[in-house]
């Protein structure tokens, strides 16, 4: 396999790379009864189907086949004219399982020479925020600090400047999919299962391609690159607060806007322990029982409550108690969170003891017809 992080068809299909046109075909007819939606129940049985029709889709055609086994010995399918160099690896071939290239529809080999590299998906996304995390002690928070910080994002890519291409002015319709994102797999002829309709590999859906993306970026308009910031924490912070740097996040693909770099404040003194999550969390499992007791419920509600309301407490106060805002508000928090789930497990129990037996039924209408 080419350095391109590419699907192995051969390997989907369980078949040598010489197998003939029958064999692949009876290979793909056993995955496909094993793997189809309506058969298999599994949770990842329809995405499996899907891959082992794409593959089926590609060997099965004498041309994509022929085009798939050369971009796998990493030459290309098109006139060896010498001028083809091949794309560097980007940073971004793992966003599509096809990297840049697929064998599928046309390259853009129609304006010069130079175009026999392949075309990659033109999908402009907004870049996301880089999330960054400080760790700041009472004191710290309290007066506030500066610190710079080295990390790496996704810039914009300086030999296409964001466009992913250095000579084509615009993206191009996909070939392969005819702009529509979408391509279908007639297997009528093998089960009658009809059409299986799936997200065009080539152009991942967005229907336009990159036809001569940028060997700098693979097309993407966006490279992987070590990048400094300096945060100014404000005085008076607390656990959980964000100071934001405007466009210092990871480029966006295809010239689309950038993140913003997040730096969140983490005072440990601030937060609780996990053993005092628990312990609150607990407290707040309880006291749904206490509402159904006072409400008129049975006297084991009351008893419920008390135990777990006991060892809910004894848990939170182990690791003793801080007088902090933000400290009680992580704990009404976790309380809460336990009363989420107490409510369920108490309307429960009210659903199940409130439901009268067959032989209760029937004796109370008895006594009802003839009293």
């Amino acid at each position: 396999m080419s350095a391109m992080n590419e699907k192995d068809y051969y390997a989907i299909l369980g078949v040598d790379e010489h197998a003939t046109t029958d064999e692949i075909r009876k290979a793909f007819q056993n995955k496909a009864r094993k793997l189809h939606p309506d058969v298999n129940k599994a949770p990842d049985a329809e995405a499996k189907f899907k891959e082992v029709s794409e593959a089926y889709a590609v060997l099965s055609d004498s041309d994509k086949r022929r085009r798939y086994d050369a971009m796998r010995s990493g030459s290309t399918p098109f006139a060896s004219s010498g001028d083809y160099t091949a794309p560097q690896s980007s940073p971004y071939a793992n966003d599509s399982p096809f990297g840049w290239g697929f064998p599928f529809g046309g390259y853009g080999y129609r304006r010069q020479q130079r175009q026999t590299t392949r075309a990659r998906s033109y999908n402009p996304k907004a870049g996301a925020d880089v999330i960054y995390q400080i760790s700041l002690d009472e004191k710290a928070a309290r007066e506030g600090v500066r610190r710079g910080v080295t990390y790496q994002r996704y810039t914009s890519c300086a030999a296409c400047h964001g466009s992913g291409s250095v000579h084509a002015e615009h993206p191009e319709t996909c070939p392969t999919c005819k702009g529509t994102g979408r391509i279908s797999v007639n297997l009528t002829d093998l089960f009658g299962f009809g059409v299986v309709e799936m997200v065009c590999p080539e152009c991942e859906g967005s229907g336009r391609v990159v036809v001569d993306p940028c060997s700098a970026c693979g097309g993407a308009g966006r490279v992987l690159t070590a990048s400094e910031v300096v945060v100014q924490i404000p005085p008076n912070s607390h656990d959980g607060d964000e100071v934001r740097v405007p466009g210092m996040g990871n480029a966006g693909t295809n010239g689309s806007s950038s993140g913003d770099f997040v730096c969140r404040v983490a005072v440990p003194a601030e937060q609780l322990t996990p053993k005092q999550a628990t312990g609150f969390q607990t407290i707040g499992f309880a006291l749904p029982f206490l509402v159904l007791w006072l409400l008129g419920g049975s006297g084991a509600l009351l008893i419920l409550f008390a135990i777990l309301g006991v060892v809910g407490l004894l848990i939170a106060m182990s690791g003793g108690v801080r007088h902090g805002r933000r400290w009680w508000g992580s704990a009404s928090r976790a309380i809460g969170n336990g009363m989420s789930t107490g409510t369920l497990f108490a309307l429960l129990f009210l659903m199940f003891s409130c439901t009268p037996t067959v032989g209760s039924t029937m004796y109370g209408t008895s006594g009802y017809m003839y009293g």
